[in-house]
C-alpha cells in the first residue's frame, strides 16, 4: 500500500523591521556596533570589513588627498560619509570626494554626517565584497539615478579583479562605463589628472609605509636644503673675502699712486 507524502511547504518569511524615513534613518542609533544603510526604507546591515578592503579604502583615500592638496582643490576625500540616493535610500560608500562647504553642511545637522539630494559628491567608490550584485547592479542605478558623477567599483576578488569607472561623458544621461585590469592605470573622469595604479589599489601598500617613506623624503629634502644654504653661505662668504681683497688692492695702489705723484713722477708711466 502506498502511502501519499504531503508537500512540506516552507514558512514565507516577513519582515518585520520597521520601515524608517531618511530623516529617521538619519539620527537612528542601533545598539550594536555594526553600520547600515536604507534601502527602500528598510535598515541595511554592512558587512565587517575585511583587512584587505580596509587598506584599500585608506590607500584610496591617501593618494587622493595628496592628489587634492597638490592641485590645491577646495575638497575632500572622507570614508564613513553617507549619500542619500533616493527617497527612501542611503549609502555608506567606502570612499567619497565632495567639496569641503558640502562636509561642512553635513556635520552643522543633528545625528550621522549624511549629504541629502542637493548635496552630490564627485566621485563615489565601492569595494565589491560579499553581495557583488548590490555594488554593481543595485548601487550603480542609485548613484546614476542620484546624478553623481562619477562611481568607481573596484573589485578585489581573485579571478574577477578590475575596477569598474562608471561616469557621466559630454552630457550624457546614463552612465558611460570603462573597465581597468590589472597591469592598467586607471584615469578618473571627473579628475582627468588623478592617474592610478590598478594594480597598487588592488594590492595596496600600508598607508603608515607610504607616510614613513614620505616622511623620510622630506627630512632628505630639509637636509639637503640645509647644505644648499650652507653652501650658499660659503659661497657668498667668498664672494664677499674676494671683494675685499679686491678693495685692499685698490687702496694699496691709489695710496702708491699718490706718493708716487708727490714724488712728481706719473703712475701711469710706471711699469
Amino acid at each position: 500500500m502506498s502511502q501519499s507524502i504531503a508537500p512540506v511547504l516552507e514558512e514565507k518569511q516577513t519582515d518585520t523591521s520597521p520601515t524608517l524615513t531618511f530623516e529617521e534613518y538619519r539620527v537612528y542609533q542601533s545598539n550594536d556596533d555594526v553600520q547600515y544603510e536604507l534601502y527602500k526604507g528598510k535598515l541595511i546591515p554592512m558587512p565587517t570589513a575585511t583587512v584587505l578592503h580596509i587598506k584599500i579604502c585608506e590607500y584610496l583615500v591617501y593618494k587622493i588627498q595628496r592628489y587634492l592638496a597638490e592641485h590645491n582643490l577646495d575638497l575632500v576625500a572622507k570614508t564613513g560619509l553617507g549619500v542619500r540616493t533616493d527617497e527612501d535610500k542611503s549609502r555608506i560608500p567606502d570612499v567619497v570626494v565632495c567639496t569641503k562647504s558640502l562636509l561642512e553642511q553635513a556635520a552643522a545637522r543633528p545625528g550621522a554626517g549624511l549629504l541629502d539630494f542637493d548635496e552630490k559628491p564627485l566621485l563615489v567608490v565601492e569595494v565589491v565584497s560579499q553581495d557583488r550584485r548590490a555594488d554593481y547592479a543595485i548601487k550603480r542605478g542609485e548613484y546614476e539615478l542620484a546624478n553623481v558623477p562619477e562611481y568607481c567599483i573596484v573589485d578585489p576578488k581573485s579571478g574577477k579583479q578590475k575596477i569598474r569607472i562608471l561616469a557621466f561623458i559630454d552630457g550624457e544621461e546614463s552612465y558611460t562605463q570603462t573597465d581597468f585590469l590589472p597591469g592598467e592605470e586607471i584615469i578618473s573622469v571627473v579628475f582627468p589628472d588623478l592617474v592610478l595604479s590598478v594594480d597598487e589599489i588592488l594590492n595596496p601598500p600600508l598607508v603608515e609605509e607610504l607616510v614613513k617613506a614620505e616622511q623620510v623624503r622630506l627630512q632628505e629634502s630639509q637636509q639637503q636644503a640645509v647644505i644648499e644654504r650652507q653652501r650658499a653661505d660659503e659661497e657668498r662668504q667668498r664672494a664677499d673675502e674676494e671683494r675685499q681683497r679686491a678693495d685692499e688692492q685698490s687702496q694699496r695702489a691709489e695710496r702708491l699712486a699718490a706718493r708716487l705723484r708727490e714724488l712728481d713722477i706719473d703712475p701711469d708711466t710706471v711699469v
